[in-house]
């Protein structure tokens, strides 16, 4: 055998020697391997758990992003539209013209004119203003110098007949506005001309145009004296109505004065007549009928007396035209308790005024509380009227002598007039009562039938 093939024979050797340690390793680690299987496949597990979680956090974390944006998009956007929502709210709410909406307020006077004429005058003269700065091209102003194809005098026209559509749109919310003006939204048609004014503006500003604040201004002067003028002639009306309804008092009163004096005359005559015949007669009298006709003059004599002082009360009561009662009344069933009416009459029987008051105009009769007497009632009136001002239930209308007070309290004022008059104290309120008596009356009735009824069931 020559070397190589000893050398191929060795190496055959040491391959197949290789081949059998390598079966019986590959061998051993199949048995290891099958032997620790599920701890191999746990590991791969948690690798590949761990891969996904990884992922998804990755992925949770996209979103969270992508949702935090998202977020504070919507929440801008929200704030845009809710400031949006809240301006047109308020510009609603200055056209809403219903009571529910209106918040109301004491309206502060921008002018003291005494007259409905000064008013009007004053009008006038705010419209002629408004005309000057129009003449003078100051209602309006124009921040740039149009041209129209480079050409000036056309840029100048389209300015004019822009200026012009804005100041009749600006002019005619402003007429609107002054022409619905009453007490209770004044302050939402002052905001209504701002507003129109801004919103016209905000038009204009495409083109460089403005209405001015001078012109803003007179119109909403204007609109300050439409209103006030209209409350002056509303004052002025009831006042007109006080000096109609006093004029009729005292008329009323005159005639009753010489009504009374024109009978206080009558029975004067009368009785001088009777007098005068009994005087003629008790010459032949004797004894008896002569003393029965002088007893018959003594009570004659009396009675012309009293028919003098009768015409010469009526007389006096016509001449002194500032005489006359102030009374102090109340209704229980109209306006509660503590509520007095204080007026002043100068009618010669002055209940008549009281009985004409709880006529018609209120449910139930008035009770009087003191009726007094004053040379100067007008005065003593006015007196108590001041003392009690503040608690006047009506504060606007004074004609309306409706108070919220005590009857103490009353009386102490009348007291510190030196008049001396006796006070009731409890008020009868008649009608009042008996009406509260009847229905108390008809819902026990209504109790007893309820209970009867449910005691005692139909029965068929």
């Amino acid at each position: 055998m020559d070397f190589s093939s000893v050398v191929i024979f060795l190496l055959g050797i040491i391959l197949l020697i290789l081949f059998i340690q390598f079966n019986k390793k590959s061998k051993a680690y199949t048995k290891i391997r099958n032997r620790f299987k599920d701890v191999v496949d746990i590991d791969e597990e948690r690798d590949k758990i761990k891969l996904q979680l990884d992922k998804l956090t990755y992925e949770y974390a996209q979103l969270n992003d992508d949702y935090k944006a998202k977020n504070e998009k919507l929440n801008e956007e929200y704030q845009e539209k809710r400031a949006i929502f809240e301006k047109l709210l308020r510009e609603i709410s200055v056209l809403e013209e219903d009571l529910e909406y209106i918040s109301f307020g004491i309206y502060k006077p921008h002018f003291d004119f005494d007259t409905s004429e000064k008013f009007i005058n004053k009008i006038k003269a705010f419209k002629n203003m408004q005309k000057i700065l129009i003449r003078e091209k100051r209602a309006t102003y124009c921040a740039t110098e149009w041209t129209v194809d480079g050409n000036k005098r056309e840029g100048k026209k389209m300015t004019n007949r822009n200026i012009k559509l804005m100041l009749r749109a600006f002019n005619g919310e402003c007429d609107a506005a002054m022409t619905k003006v009453k007490w209770n939204n004044v302050d939402k048609m002052e905001a209504r001309i701002k507003k129109a004014c801004e919103a016209i503006n905000k038009l204009g500003e495409v083109n460089q145009l403005y209405i001015t604040d001078e012109y803003l201004n007179l119109k909403l002067a204007e609109l300050y004296l439409t209103y006030e003028y209209a409350e002056k002639k509303h004052e002025e009306k009831e006042e007109q109505r006080r000096i109609r309804e006093q004029i009729r008092e005292e008329e009323r009163a005159a005639r009753e004065y010489e009504k009374a004096k024109e009978e206080a005359e009558k029975e004067e005559k009368r009785y001088e007549s009777a007098l005068e015949k009994a005087r003629d007669e008790v010459s032949e009298a004797q004894g008896a009928k002569l003393t029965k006709l002088q007893k018959q003059i003594a009570l004659l004599e009396e009675k012309v007396k009293e028919a003098q002082e009768a015409k010469k009360r009526a007389v006096s009561m016509a001449q002194l035209t500032r005489s006359g009662h102030v009374y102090v009344i109340s209704n229980i069933g109209s306006f509660g308790e503590h509520v007095f009416k204080i007026g002043m009459t100068r009618r010669l029987e002055p209940l008549d005024r009281v009985r004409e008051l709880g006529d018609a105009s209120v449910p139930f009769r008035y009770d009087v509380h003191a009726m007094i007497y004053s040379e100067n009632a007008p005065t003593l009136e006015n007196d108590l009227h001041h003392r009690f001002h503040d608690r006047r239930l009506n504060l606007v209308n004074l004609r309306r002598e409706f108070f919220d007070v005590s009857l103490e309290e009353i009386e102490e004022v009348v007291h510190e007039k030196n008049a001396d008059i006796e006070f009731t104290k409890i008020a009868e309120a008649r009608e009042y009562r008996e009406s509260q008596a009847i229905r108390e009356q008809d819902q026990k009735k209504d109790t007893v039938k309820e209970k009867i009824d449910r005691e005692f069931p139909e029965t068929l």
